[in-house]
């Protein structure tokens, strides 16, 4: 029987002869953030996961991608099918990754040793915080013009101000930093507290809207743009893989969060009814604002920040910011910090902890130029969503297959922190899972420079998970036997 990661390295790392002695984990794989969580650690209950959805849900990327499939000419009826199916597919691998997370207590980073090897996982797990660290600058880039359109309110000459943009956006930028400083369990109470403040917030602007457009049969009325089936599909297709890619970061890193949680049964539960349902509802909300921004300004408005800041209200306008501000840092710090802060920190655990790894991942962030990135919907659904899926969508399929099909969920959790044991593979490396990997990147990108295979960059994540997760298969099935075998040999006695 596997023993669980929590109960036996935490043991070590207070044992000082184990310190000593060949049963103490090697200081270039683990440190306190890495650690497998401890029992009193494990305090999530099944809500804490329905707040964690429902708060990172309720924030502006969300609202912008649903505002993106109306812009792109989809009617409300089939921009709501798009994102239920997208995010239905994605909460597949995002449950299937959880798993480990909640039975061994063990960060992203460290479960993914198990298919990459201790030296190898550095790979995947770069890959996710370069993605996070994007998103990072994203949120930040949104927030900095809610608080330079808040500004605007109160002082109009400001309007149009490069300087207090620019000044807004590295002053919430700071303000993230402060909050990363603060640690995890900060984040719990702004997920416990600013979900039903922004469904609050959120209704409002949505009945404030209704209003001006003169009731939601304006609004719903309005057809699809689409007058042919195959119109809709080059449209549909790639918007289906830009939702899938929306939470493609977190289908991997999801053990960051399911590592506290009290059991299964509340991960499982809470995962399997916050993230549909926030997704739908939120949606929904973006989806009919927008529409209602056609009836009343003439035109789609895809940004609240822009629609926010052609109120004439003073007092509607200042509120809606202050909402969109708060919900904003909730989801930064909880999807783009904790994860890459780990990925990093797994780099090089002696030297680099958690909040090292926040400030590192606040500078990427910045180097990503996200104005860039936000200039246009185009760039952010079709260049920036399917784009990086291409790269995460191989990692998830050759973890899943690893987990459940190799290892049938079995890990040795001792191995996990030591070189030199059943996972080290090659030098640190496995070189199933790096050949797998680089396959299915190559075969999900090159659509996007070949016209003639563009349909496989239209299924990014979907070519790249199946593939990857194929080839790693039939590259790893003649060692199944060996490593159940070996994986027994090195357990301890008890599983959760």
């Amino acid at each position: 029987m596997i023993t669980p990661a929590h109960a036996v390295l935490p043991n070590i790392a207070m044992d000082s002869d184990m310190h000593a002695g060949l049963y103490a984990p090697d200081p270039r794989l683990y440190n306190d953030d890495l650690a497998p969580t401890l029992p009193a650690q494990r305090t999530w209950s099944m809500y804490n996961y329905f707040a964690l959805w429902f708060s990172m849900c309720m924030e502006v990327t969300t609202y912008m991608l649903a505002a993106s499939l109306i812009a792109a000419g989809m009617s409300w009826k089939q921009a709501i099918g798009t994102i239920l199916l997208g995010n239905l597919i994605v909460l597949v691998p995002m449950l299937l990754n959880a798993h480990a997370g909640a039975k061994y207590g063990i960060p992203f980073p460290v479960f993914v040793r198990a298919s990459f090897g201790p030296i190898g996982a550095n790979i995947p797990a770069i890959l996710r915080a370069i993605v996070a660290c994007g998103w990072f600058g994203i949120q930040t880039w949104i927030g900095g013009q809610a608080i330079a359109a808040m500004v605007a309110v109160l002082w109009p000459q400001t309007a149009n101000s490069a300087s207090v943009l620019w000044t807004c956006f590295l002053g919430f930028w700071l303000l993230n930093m402060v909050v990363v400083w603060c640690g995890v369990e900060s984040i719990r109470f702004l997920q416990s507290y600013s979900a039903p403040f922004m469904l609050v917030m959120s209704l409002a602007l949505l009945f404030y809207m209704l209003h001006r457009a003169g009731g939601l049969g304006p609004v719903l009325a309005a057809p699809s743009q689409f007058t042919t089936t195959a119109g809709f599909l080059k449209v549909f297709i790639p918007s289906l893989t830009a939702m899938v890619g929306y939470w493609a970061t977190l289908s991997l890193n999801i053990p960051d969060f399911t590592r506290y949680a009290k059991n299964q049964e509340s991960q499982l539960v809470g995962q399997a009814i916050g993230l549909p349902l926030g997704m739908v509802m939120y949606s929904f909300l973006g989806i009919a604002v927008t529409s209602a921004s056609v009836v009343v300004f003439g035109h789609a408005i895809w940004s609240p920040v822009t629609l926010l800041g052609m109120f004439h209200q003073p007092w509607i306008a200042f509120l809606g910011l202050l909402a969109l501000l708060v919900s904003t840092l909730n989801v930064n710090i909880a999807a783009n910090v904790v994860s890459p802060s780990n990925d990093i920190s797994n780099l090089a655990p002696r030297l680099i902890s958690f909040r090292t790894g926040g400030m590192i991942t606040g500078l990427l962030g910045l180097a990503m130029m996200p104005w860039k990135i936000m200039a246009t919907f185009g760039n952010y659904v079709f260049g920036w969503l399917v784009g990086y899926s291409g790269l995460l969508g191989p990692v998830a399929g050759i973890m899943v297959c690893d987990y459940f099909l190799i290892r049938g969920t079995q890990l040795d959790s001792y191995s996990l922190y030591r070189r030199d044991g059943i996972y080290e593979y090659s030098k640190g490396i496995n070189p199933a899972a790096i050949v797998a990997l680089v396959l299915g990147v190559v075969a999900a990108l090159v659509g996007r420079f070949v016209p003639r295979v563009s349909f496989l960059y239209d299924y990014a994540w979907f070519a790249g998970f199946f593939l990857s997760g194929a080839i790693y298969y039939l590259m790893m099935f003649r060692h199944r036997l060996s490593l159940e075998t070996a994986a027994h040999l090195h357990a301890g006695a008890g599983e959760r």
